[in-house]
């Protein structure tokens, strides 16, 4: 955990974390409109579609915590 802080406050120090942030958003919200579009309209079965949508709702809340964590230490 140690070392993924270090990571977000070396590239909150270069002044990269706003594309960051938004790169990791932009695959999060791609993430949880597949794993809907999976869901809804091919028959996979739901454990696929599921993954998708939990890992784009931790990529959608992780920059922005990490960033925060960064902050206060």
């Amino acid at each position: 955990m140690d070392e993924a802080l270090e990571v977000v406050d070396l590239v909150a120090d270069v002044g990269l974390e706003g594309v960051v942030t938004w790169l990791f958003r932009l695959v999060g919200l791609l993430a949880v409109l597949t794993g809907v579009g999976l869901w809804l309209f091919v028959d996979v079965g739901l454990v696929i579609p599921a993954v998708l949508v939990a890992v784009g709702v931790v990529l959608l809340v992780a920059p922005s915590v990490l960033l925060a964590l960064a902050e206060l230490a």
